[in-house]
């Protein structure tokens, strides 16, 4: 039998048109949240940075994604999460079956994920795997590579370009632009996986600045990960469903906007 991690399916693809983003009230802030897809089963957004996927676990934390949507939608269920200060796609299930289904799909590794990152620094190639497994660290919720207690972690990435240091380097420093696949889906499986290689992720407030010397200045605001890109089969038709998130016009992703335009015009192929 083929090892799941390396095995993908090729079924026909249905590619959805995106509507008019939805502007809904987030605290005392009005936040667009694009609608990618919608239907009878599920919702899928362009999750905005900053605001959780799932209701807070406190009343001091922002409302979450689902709080937002609640009143046009009704009752939503998380298929899997993004970290607060990641954007990108996210699919929320409408019914109890399309939970279930989406969630058989995720453990099957039957939903294929690519996200973009601004990382500090040049890996040491232009494409790699990382498998190091993923334990909870001692000062939550922050993660640690643990090779002894941790569960397995492995991400796949590709280097897409790279800053010239005269131009959009992050306090004089290269920068990368890479593509990444979490092949298991770990708690801040790419985030530690990339600081632990030298070239954390910019803005990242948990692990960036354990790399960089704090001399160097302090880390960009905005976490540089986005969920890009999604590939998962439908909960209720024969078909998969196939969706491109825009990346944010802001930084870090600014610098590398002809890089990321040419990305999005060949998105990944299932193969």
């Amino acid at each position: 039998m083929a090892d799941p991690l390396e095995s993908h399916c090729n079924q026909p693809v249905f590619i959805s048109p995106c509507t008019q983003p939805r502007v809904v009230e987030h605290g005392k802030d009005q936040v667009a949240i694009q609608i990618l897809l919608i239907d009878d089963q599920i919702v899928v957004v362009d999750k905005p940075a900053g605001i959780p996927s799932v209701p807070a676990r406190t009343p001091l934390d922002p409302p979450s994604v689902i709080d937002a949507l609640a009143s046009d939608y009704g009752r939503l269920e998380a298929v899997h999460r993004l970290d607060r200060d990641t954007s990108g796609v996210l699919i929320l299930a409408r019914t109890p079956s399309a939970r279930a289904i989406l969630g058989r799909a995720f453990e099957s590794r039957d939903i294929y994920k690519r996200y973009l990152a601004v990382v500090t620094g040049t890996l040491p190639s232009v494409e790699g795997i990382i498998d190091l497994p993923l334990a909870d660290d001692l000062r939550p919720p922050r993660k640690r590579v643990d090779p002894i207690l941790g569960r397995r972690a492995i991400s796949r990435w590709r280097q897409l370009a790279t800053s010239a240091p005269t131009s959009i380097a992050w306090a004089g420093r290269v920068q990368s632009l890479l593509e990444l696949e979490p092949l298991t889906g770990r708690s801040h499986q790419l985030r530690v996986h990339l600081a632990w290689m030298g070239t954390p992720i910019v803005g990242d407030p948990l692990y960036c600045q354990r790399v960089l010397s704090p001399a160097l200045g302090p880390t960009a605001q905005r976490l540089g990960l986005h969920a890009a890109w999604i590939n998962f089969p439908h909960p209720a038709q024969p078909y998969r469903v196939q969706l491109l998130a825009a990346v944010p016009e802001a930084e870090p992703w600014i610098g590398f906007a002809d890089s990321i335009a040419l990305w999005q015009c060949q998105p990944p192929v299932i193969a």
